[in-house]
């Protein structure tokens, strides 16, 4: 879920070097927020859930019942810091309204999302701000006390263009098909906590431009449990609402995911609710790398110095 599988990593770790690859999933589920890390090159990884709840708009007197299936297929290409994604929701939806007395029904379902996008991490403060004092074998003496540069995140940007059909309901009127998405990522990692927060400009070029922000809080409990709350302000001048979410995850295996949330508002211009389960799944093809691999060599490099050292010292003057 959201980073939650990172932050074991983070938890379980004995070592201070840190990159993009994690040992076991990097999931985005269950909310609604990016991640700042990659999933690692190679690596193919699924991200998908059903979903169903409803929405009552007092005003209109409506009440509409939804039932959908939230998707992402990420990848990680070229870098350790970039990933592609396709990412969306089919939804399914059916509005009841009175007319004369009686209840009239319309359904309609379409992609309420669809973006091709690509996400690169710009800075890792494990990366660039490593920690020359490090214990190698403690995870508790470089993770439990507090240091300044913990305050620092890891920051990422996003860029996505949507792709929907022209005729497609959940469009605000007039709004073109495609459109571009940008976002600014940021995650701090604290121990057994993630913060995330993303701030999303989608479709800033139409008529209708929508701004987000979203802020995630993740605990992992122990290696295979964590739990999140999240909220979501989205202000637009076709929709607008505040949105809370909390859920959490299971991790079945390094590479398998299971969770599940739930979400409401606090508005009646729709109210909501929402429940969702999901899973995740990574096709894991990643080759080791290439920061543990120049550590490594170091450390051989340094062995083979201190041997040289020896021997001149050992031998006679």
């Amino acid at each position: 879920m959201r980073k939650p599988l990172f932050l074991l990593v983070l938890f379980f770790s004995f070592s201070p070097l840190f990159a993009q690859y994690t040992e076991t999933i990097n999931s985005d589920r269950p909310g609604e927020s990016q991640g700042a890390f990659a999933v690692g090159t190679q690596v193919l990884q699924l991200e998908a859930g059903g979903k169903f709840g409803s929405d009552e708009h007092n005003l209109l007197n409506t009440e509409t019942n939804q039932f959908g299936v939230d998707y992402a297929l990420r990848y990680g290409i070229f870098l350790e810091q970039l990933e592609i994604s396709i990412r969306g929701t089919y939804l399914n939806s059916e509005v009841s309204m009175p007319v004369g007395g009686l209840i009239e029904k319309n359904s309609y379902a379409n992609f309420e999302s669809n973006t091709i996008g690509v996400k690169y991490l710009a800075f890792d403060p494990f990366k660039h701000l490593s920690d020359p004092k490090a214990n190698l074998y403690s995870w508790k003496a470089n993770n439990t006390k507090f240091k300044w540069r913990d305050l620092i995140p890891a920051v990422a940007v996003y860029a996505g263009l949507n792709v929907l059909s022209d005729d497609n309901p959940y469009l605000p009127p007039g709004q073109d098909a495609m459109s571009p998405k940008f976002a600014a990522i940021t995650q701090h990692n604290w121990g057994r906590w993630v913060f995330v927060t993303n701030l999303i400009a989608d479709m800033p070029t139409s008529d209708f431009p929508s701004y987000a922000g979203i802020f995630t809080l993740t605990h992992s409990i122990n290696s295979r449990y964590s739990v999140f709350g999240e909220y979501q302000a989205i202000k637009s001048d076709f929709y607008a609402d505040n949105i809370a979410r909390l859920g959490g995850a299971f991790l079945l295996t390094k590479n398998l995911q299971f969770d599940l949330s739930g979400l409401i508002n606090f508005k009646d211009t729709p109210s909501r609710w929402k429940v969702a389960m999901g899973v995740s799944y990574r096709l894991d093809m990643h080759s080791e790398d290439e920061i543990i691999i120049k550590n490594r060599n170091d450390k051989k490099k340094e062995e083979e110095e201190k041997e040289k050292e020896i021997e001149i010292e050992a031998q006679p003057e």
